[in-house]
């Protein structure tokens, strides 16, 4: 660079701000090197809530410059808006291009990417004795390894994250300042010599082996069917032979777990082919950065190393996940099967992220404890996806996922969601950003049910980390219209500390809300929000509703007819009781008694496969006697409890361990070349109610004169599409939206999604978020925002 006597003419300098996902993907050494090889000088730096670039040079070279950042930045990267200007132009002609150091004096912004799965490069690496990282389970450069699950505070630097305690050895040190190493800046980087180690400990504590000994030791405990909790990247894992019936069953009963499915990690993409089908996309899906599991339909095998089937009982899936650290590559290339990988917890606990901890929660469920020095700064767990005609669709948002920001698609200030209780999800809304003019909304990784204190404790945690991650001033708190939830009475007490305004938010318009903020849908849409549960402002549990929503507002024009809980949330796990109150709603004390009462018969056919009644005669005595008193029995229009009674009198089970259990046997049930449908009539009110004793009635005569469960389960699936297109039509709204919990029924989903679009309608469903309560928290963000912009 010449002084400025001797500049051409034409030499300009840039000030240039990029936004986005734009810090630990290697953004900024893929600036330096692009400068450097354009000849051009200034400097890269990151900032709390951008990546900042001064460049000066030849218009040509800057406009390439400026080119390569919108269309050729790293693929993990993110660029949501670049914002150009002139400055002056320096005259030192000593100047070149650098690194400075980052800083960190304004407002966070989401510009971290999540934690990203083992790219190919630091896989080979592991896997060659040539290398100095062969065998290192912490290997990772710029393009992967940990990020949200060890960040502390922005701007992203060794220094604000967990891995701040690990000086560099001369070899890193080296590789982090070449510019032409893939870990130049890599902020994780670690190797043998310098990083973090493993540790085998036995359940009391004591150690047992370290380091590569430590992992063998692992993979030895695993060959003869022990239970290992293993600290991944977000937190404690347990893990088990998926190949071994003996070993699973036993992980079921020491986790408390009795049904819900588990996790399986296979080896590679060929070991997932061998036991499930799996198309393009899903392929894809697995082998992405976000690595989730990725649910897959089962082959059938009767090979001796076959999947137990005790990994998902009654299940035509498997929830298949391909390895995503260095860690789970080592122990799946050493074992050579597929390992069950499920949370680190006991049935209703949230999942063990410190040493400490997992002796204490884990040390009764494991037989070893394989750990390593690496803090995990917040849980993060893993997703759960599935394809669907319309492409990905998240069921579960965590790793991979969490935190990149959803735009809202329309002006906010800066609001705390706190989510609902079930598939707990907290959010913020950063307010509207001028450089990107959008409004990011920041969802943490999924917590799960509040129902366990300490869940609840995690649940508080991750709406203050959210918090203060982004140095964020909320200017409302969000929540569920219900005031007995657990993160109600949280939000009750942050909108009191902080002074601010409390929004409460009907739980079903919180869901459609979710799907409209997805899609930048402004209204007016008709949402079909059909779940288990929600707060009615009714005082009814609601749950099987139509309602047009349109801004912050909506109506409800069409919901299920209601009937009696006996027992309320006592039903939730137990589909004999709805199964009761729809008997009791249609067919009185008497008829129900005499139904249920003498063996469980039905016209002499038992009601359950087995011939078991549902209930002892004392106990069906009680709750006929709740019901006439209406006594502990809420009214509900619950579409989960219609599934639920449905299954039950089908012969499924009628006493589950899990929200959903006996929903999901009658859709694995279901004959999908059956065509017949029940009747479920739409009636001219306002709003609308949907009938189900016609259905009802005609499934008891089905099971009566003995038609299969497979073709009752199909004609109830098809009942409730064809309710869906009536809805539709007597609504007179051409956009719909899907959303709540039994849209997770891809059957259900699938035909109800054909027939909408066969109708002429445009239907739009959940992708970035669940469709369950873990989606929540955005809809409260939405609706939030539209109040209070007004």
């Amino acid at each position: 660079m010449t002084h400025a006597s001797s500049q051409p003419p034409n030499v300009r300098r840039l000030a240039v701000s990029v936004c986005g996902v734009v810090q630990g993907v290697g953004f900024r050494p893929f600036v330096y090197n692009l400068a450097r090889s354009l000849e051009l000088a200034g400097w890269v730096q990151n900032a709390a809530d951008m990546v900042r670039i001064e460049v000066q040079g030849e218009p040509d070279r800057l406009d390439a410059l400026l080119d390569a950042l919108r269309n050729s930045h790293p693929p993990q990267a993110r660029v949501d808006s670049i914002d150009v200007a002139e400055t002056a132009c320096e005259h030192d002609p000593s100047e070149t291009f650098e690194i400075r150091p980052s800083e960190g004096n304004a407002a966070g912004r989401p510009t971290i990417p999540a934690d990203l799965a083992t790219c190919a490069d630091c896989l080979a690496e592991i896997r060659d004795p040539a290398e100095r990282r062969y065998g290192y389970p912490f290997t990772n450069c710029t393009n992967c390894g940990p990020r949200w699950s060890i960040i502390e505070r922005l701007p992203y630097d060794r220094a604000r994250t967990s891995m701040a305690r690990f000086a560099m050895c001369p070899d890193c040190r080296a590789e982090y300042s070449d510019p032409s190493d893939r870990r130049f800046h890599a902020q994780p980087i670690a190797c043998p010599q310098c990083g973090p180690a493993l540790r085998l400990l036995g359940k009391d504590g004591n150690e047992l082996a370290t380091g590569a000994d430590a992992l063998a030791a692992t993979v030895e405990a695993l060959r003869t069917g022990r239970i290992v909790a293993m600290k991944g990247l977000g937190g404690f894992q347990l893990l088990v032979d998926a190949t071994s019936a003996e070993a699973v069953a036993r992980l079921r009963a020491k986790k408390q777990r009795p049904d819900r499915p588990f996790a399986v990690m296979m080896p590679s993409l060929g070991d997932v082919r061998r036991w499930c089908e799996v198309s393009d996309e899903e392929a894809r899906t697995l082998a992405s950065h976000e690595a989730p599991i990725v649910l897959l339909r089962r082959r059938g095998g009767q090979d001796s190393d076959d999947v137990a089937e005790g990994v998902a009982p009654g299940n035509p899936y498997l929830g298949v996940m391909l390895p995503c650290t260095p860690m789970h590559h080592l122990l799946t290339d050493a074992i050579a099967r597929p390992v069950v990988c499920t949370s680190g917890n006991l049935s209703e606990e949230p999942m063990a992220i410190t040493t400490d901890d997992a002796l204490r929660r884990l040390g009764p469920i494991a037989d070893a404890i394989l750990t390593h020095n690496r803090p995990i700064v917040r849980p993060v767990d893993d997703s759960v996806a599935r394809a669907t005609p319309d492409g990905v669709q998240l069921l579960r948002r965590a790793r991979g996922y969490a935190p990149l920001p959803i735009d809202l698609g329309h002006r906010s200030p800066t609001i705390l969601a706190v989510g609902g209780h079930l598939k707990n999800t907290v959010g913020l809304g950063l307010g509207s950003v001028r450089a990107t003019h959008q409004t990011p909304v920041i969802l943490a990784s999924h917590i799960g049910d509040l129902e366990h204190p300490l869940a609840v404790a995690v649940h508080r945690r991750a709406a203050r980390d959210l918090v203060g991650f982004f140095d964020a001033v909320p200017e409302a708190v969000a929540c569920d219209l219900h005031p007995d939830y657990a993160s109600t009475r949280h939000a009750e007490a942050l909108a009191a500390e902080w002074g601010v305004p409390l929004v409460r938010v009907q739980h079903h318009h919180a869901h459609a809300a979710a799907c409209m903020a997805e899609h930048h849908l402004d209204g007016p849409v008709l949402a079909l929000t059909w779940d288990g549960t929600g707060y009615g402002p009714d005082a009814t549990v609601w749950g099987g509703e139509a309602l047009v929503c349109d801004g912050a507002a909506f109506t409800r024009v069409a919901h299920l007819r209601t009937f009696a809980l006996p027992g309320g949330d006592r039903a939730v796990r137990q589909p004999r009781r709805s199964a009761l109150g729809l008997l009791f709603e249609i067919m009185g004390s008497r008829d129900t008694e005499r139904v249920l009462g003498l063996g469980g018969q039905l016209n002499c056919r038992p009601l359950t496969r087995s011939g078991v009644a549902w209930f002892e005669p004392a106990e069906l005595a009680t709750l006929i006697a709740m019901l006439e008193r209406s006594i502990q029995c809420p009214r509900t229009s619950s579409m989960g409890r219609l599934f639920d009674a449905v299954a039950a009198i089908c012969g499924l089970p009628a006493v589950t361990s899990f929200e959903g259990q006996a929903a999901m046997a009658l859709e694995f049930a279901a004959d999908v070349n059956e065509t017949g449908v029940y009747p479920l009539p739409l009636s001219d009110d306002t709003p609308a109610v949907a009938d189900w004793e016609p259905l009802v009635r005609a499934v008891l005569a089905d099971r009566t004169s003995g038609v299969p469960v497979g073709q009752i389960a199909a004609r109830f699936h098809n009942a409730l599409a064809e309710l869906g297109v009536a809805i539709a039509r007597q609504a007179g709204c051409s956009q719909i939206v899907l959303s709540g919990g039994c849209f997770q029924n891809a059957l259900l989903s699938q035909r109800l999604h054909t027939r909408l679009l066969q109708s002429g309608l445009n239907v739009y469903t959940h992708r970035q978020v669940p469709p369950g309560d873990g989606g929540i928290a955005l809809g409260q963000v939405f609706i939030a925002a539209r109040q209070i912009e007004g």
